[in-house]
């Protein structure tokens, strides 16, 4: 006899009826305050030993009209002063000095160099407009 072996001892499952499926859906959605969602309820018949897709629970609760109850995320408000002090502007627009390195400014930025990413901060005497630079690899 040409039989495989898993077939010999195969045992075919109990289907589980459309209703005792639905009252198991709808008894762990209200368990849950109405918190679970088909993802949730799948976890919890599959820790009971009933394997049913997502899709098919999602049928259910929508024949069921069950929907679930979920929670916005709260975005939260930062003030803008909160943790600097308000800075003074000493240079006022005077970009003329008559000493060198009596006022600097500065500017950074990154810029793509290659495979990689590399800052690069410019400093800049106001008195002759001499450029110091300097660059730093990004990790």
């Amino acid at each position: 006899m040409n039989l495989p072996r898993s077939s010999y001892y195969y045992k075919a499952s109990e289907p589980v009826s459309e209703a005792d499926l639905e009252e198991k859906v709808k008894q762990i959605f209200l368990e849950s305050q109405s918190r679970h969602g088909a993802r949730k309820i799948k976890q919890c018949l599959a820790s009971d030993g009933i394997i049913l897709s997502r899709r098919r629970i999602h049928r259910i609760m929508k024949r069921l009209n069950l929907v679930s109850v979920y929670q916005q995320t709260s975005f939260k408000l930062y003030s803008k002063g909160k943790n600097e002090a308000p800075i003074p502007n000493l240079l006022a627009r005077q970009f003329n000095q008559e000493k060198p390195l009596e006022a600097i400014v500065t500017d950074l930025t990154y810029v793509r160099a290659g495979k990689r990413w590399a800052y690069v901060c410019f400093i800049i005497d106001l008195f002759n407009r001499e450029i110091i630079w300097s660059i730093s690899w990004m990790a």
